[in-house]
């Protein structure tokens, strides 16, 4: 799978890649489903308090996150494009419906691709300068995305071995 149109930005932009041993629909399945998003997408002990998926172009991809000492961080923003178990792309420079925002962080990328029985798993943050890409990096980018693969990949596994 090719980013087809995209090309990475190293002044701009902060790139993860992992193969992982869960399969795509899997990972894909922890990435659109609220009640999932909710157990693996913030690295503990953050946690993610809210999910809001819509899975189409325009649709919402909202998100509470809460600090270990309780405050809470609302991100919203809309899917530019899905295409299941391969690729999801969304901003918060978009709000839900192709809204303008006042907000604008950035516009994640995640590639999913076979790798084996598993994923080669890319997530890619694309920042509007390099502060924010230097400040995200800053923030713990690499670790932190690390970090909740990791809790995705634990609970899909956890979650595989009750259905069978």
């Amino acid at each position: 799978m090719s980013t087809q149109n995209f090309k990475l930005d190293p002044q701009l932009d902060l790139m993860f890649e992992r193969a992982v041993d869960v399969p795509p629909d899997l990972v894909w399945q922890a990435w659109t489903t609220p009640d999932y998003l909710k157990q693996w997408f913030t690295p503990a002990p953050w946690k993610t308090i809210e999910a809001e998926v819509d899975l189409k172009p325009g649709g919402i991809f909202r998100t509470v996150m809460q600090s270990p000492e309780g405050q809470t961080f609302p991100n919203i923003g809309c899917y530019l494009e899905v295409v299941k178990n391969k690729k999801l792309v969304w901003t918060n420079a978009l709000l839900p419906g192709f809204r303008p925002s006042q907000l604008s962080v950035f516009t994640a990328i995640i590639l999913l691709e076979p790798h084996g029985s598993g994923t080669k798993y890319t997530a890619i943050a694309m920042h509007k300068d390099e502060n924010g890409k230097t400040e995200h990096e800053k923030r713990g980018f690499n670790e932190g995305w690390g970090k909740a693969l990791d809790q995705l990949v634990a609970l899909m596994k956890q979650i595989h071995q009750q259905k069978n």
